[in-house]
């Protein structure tokens, strides 16, 4: 038996998406199992691996682990990226729960009705310039360090990283306004295993198109 952590989920974005960047920021190596039918949600269902009848699931460590963010903090406890103390924990809580806010309201964007979708996306680009960039930009500033939380990589970083390439699928010239965000965008891109991750042909999925939507749609119910 492999002793990669195997993903079961959808293939697209969605929930998986943040526990994909994690593990390949951290330079694990995993395998996916694609959920393409209900009927292969409802074997996962009936075979009782899923602890709430719920993806994402992840098998790791002789667990099968769901829920995605007690999946998160797993990885990033493991593999050294969620700080070196209980406060700097907590920075990296904060920073992630806002990072996820907004890619929350981008990951919805594609299921909502037509006719509301541009004011949608509107309210997106308002969030991530005036409540979650601003914040990121000024922590870079006050403490005058490469990394958001003790001037070293965690979870934080990689969250705030994946966050700010989907707001620019939504703008693209969202950073103009931040310059130490677009220095840590280029920073943070450069890192070896996320650059990999980056590349063509890696296990990064592409953004959230109607084909997409239609199979979530029929898996779900929704």
């Amino acid at each position: 038996m492999s002793g990669k952590p195997k993903l079961h989920y959808i293939n697209g974005r969605g929930r998986m998406e943040p526990i994909r960047w994690l593990l390949a920021a951290a330079g694990v190596e995993f395998e996916e199992e694609f959920i393409e039918t209900k009927e292969d949600l409802e074997k996962l269902r009936n075979d009782g691996v899923l602890l709430f009848q719920q993806v994402p699931m992840v098998e790791m460590d002789g667990m099968k682990m769901v829920q995605t963010r007690a999946i998160l903090s797993y990885i990033a406890a493991k593999y050294n990226l969620y700080g070196k103390d209980l406060k700097e924990r907590a920075w990296i809580d904060m920073y992630v729960e806002g990072t996820t806010d907004l890619m929350g309201m981008i990951m919805y964007l594609p299921f909502q009705p037509a006719d509301t979708k541009e004011k949608n996306l509107a309210l997106i680009i308002e969030r991530a310039t005036t409540r979650y960039f601003p914040v990121y930009e000024k922590a870079l500033k006050d403490h005058g360090q490469d990394y958001l939380v003790g001037n070293k990589l965690s979870w934080a970083d990689v969250h705030l990283l994946e966050a700010i390439l989907m707001v620019e699928e939504c703008k693209p010239d969202v950073l103009s306004a931040f310059p130490l965000l677009q220095a840590f965008k280029g920073r943070i891109s450069n890192i070896p295993t996320i650059k990999k991750f980056l590349q063509p042909g890696s296990q990064r999925k592409p953004p959230i198109d109607e084909k997409f939507v239609a199979v979530v749609r029929k898996i779900f119910n929704i």
